[in-house]
């Protein structure tokens, strides 16, 4: 149940996010008319920084190129330097929009399709919140807008290599992400390992080409090919333990280009996804042995690149039980889920290496299933009323957690 002081705090914050939601409206939408792929995001920085400045609140000096982070300055006479830091990423995703809205992109194959343009808009929303509450605030709000979260290496390690938590000290961070198959006025939470570590899987298997109708006097690295697929699906089955969540998929393989000759070389990639640090080495090493194994097991050579991608999101617990608490006391209890783990990755999970914080999932999606309303569809379409949800509840859970660190 919420105290009085909550309540009160809650339902002012309520209003005002009500009040403004028009406004975080046309934030999003045209952030969406204009959407940039990552490291490439220079219209929208120049967005955010000029609606923070129209707030009040002052861009701190860039740390990358693109991007923004400001700091909202508490004023309350309990201030002792404590730090929440509410980040939201920036960038769109390389495929065309396929909606028939009003406001689709204007940019020939690039969208925002992972609701990118909604977090931005949502923390501009709490930014002016949180800027006229600086009375209240028992310490400072850091705002992190993330640029590239959508192409390895991603924002967040290179904002960290640049210095973000060793020149503001953050003591939580906290981010939220759309998502359709929760419903618009609930969030879902995840205590421990959230989110999977991904890793990216690109095989070449190299032969002798020749003649099809003689493949004796060949080696063949499509049957090698074949052979590596069906081989390293046995990783999960039976180097995993069955406890651990895995998954290892081929998605693409390229090979040949006449039904009569067999090629010299074939390629394939995919994606190994865990929740496990130890277990992501293990299968490292054994993928490795596979497909080299099998590979000169059918007289052919075989290698794997794995490019490491972002690591295992944890949400740490303590502060995953705070969120709760707050996210119950502004939506309601009975609109807080318990989310199981996905295998989706994030690189919030770096940011979480270095500082404590949480990571959840906030709804957009209704209570009938829409065909085709799914991240990185070109016809994902939030629910707009997440909005001004997701700007109150940001802004709420920055004041309550300054008052409880």
């Amino acid at each position: 149940m919420k105290n009085e002081h909550s309540a009160g705090l809650s339902g002012r914050i309520q209003k005002r996010a009500a009040e403004i939601f028009a406004e975080v409206v046309a934030l999003r939408r045209d952030i969406h008319l204009h959407p940039e792929l990552s490291y490439e995001e220079v219209r929208t920085t120049a967005l955010i920084a000029d609606y923070l400045l129209g707030q009040g609140i002052t861009p701190e000096s860039p740390l990358l190129e693109t991007g923004v982070v400001a700091m909202i300055s508490g004023e309350h006479k309990s201030n002792k330097g404590k730090v929440v830091a509410l980040r939201a990423d920036i960038d769109a995703l390389p495929l065309n929009e396929e909606n028939q809205h009003g406001f689709c992109s204007l940019e020939s194959g690039k969208m925002h399709a992972c609701g990118h343009d909604m977090h931005t808009a949502m923390l501009l929303g709490a930014a002016k919140i949180l800027s006229e509450m600086k009375d209240e605030l028992e310490g400072d709000v850091l705002l992190v807008f993330q640029p590239a979260e959508e192409k390895a290496p991603g924002g967040a390690k290179p904002l960290l290599d640049a210095g973000l938590f060793k020149r503001f000290h953050p003591s939580v961070i906290i981010g939220q992400h759309c998502f359709p198959n929760v419903e618009t006025g609930k969030v879902a939470l995840c205590k421990g390992s959230f989110m999977a570590a991904a890793d990216e899987l690109y095989f070449t298997v190299t032969g002798q080409g020749g003649h099809a109708s003689a493949p004796h006097k060949s080696a063949d690295p499509v049957l090698a090919a074949a052979h590596i697929i069906t081989a390293v699906q046995h990783l999960v089955s039976r180097v995993v333990p069955p406890h651990e969540p895995a998954v290892v998929s081929i998605a693409s393989i390229h090979g040949g280009n006449a039904p009569n000759v067999i090629p010299r070389q074939v390629t394939m990639s995919g994606t190994m996804r865990t929740m496990n640090e130890d277990v992501r080495s293990l299968l490292q090493d054994k993928l490795r042995q596979t497909v080299e194994h099998v590979a000169r097991g059918l007289g052919v050579e075989g290698e794997v690149e794995i490019r490491k991608g972002y690591p295992v999101l944890f949400n740490d617990l303590a502060v995953t039980e705070k969120a709760e608490t707050i996210c119950g006391e502004y939506l309601g209890t009975e609109n807080v889920l318990a989310s199981e783990p996905l295998m989706t990755a994030e690189d919030f999970a770096y940011y979480l290496q270095e500082c404590p914080g949480s990571f959840w999932q906030i709804g957009t999606g209704t209570l009938q299933y829409e065909k085709g309303n799914t991240l990185h569809s070109p016809t994902f379409n939030p629910e707009e009323r997440a909005l001004e949800i997701g700007s109150g509840l940001l802004a709420y859970a920055a004041v309550r957690l300054l008052q409880s660190i």
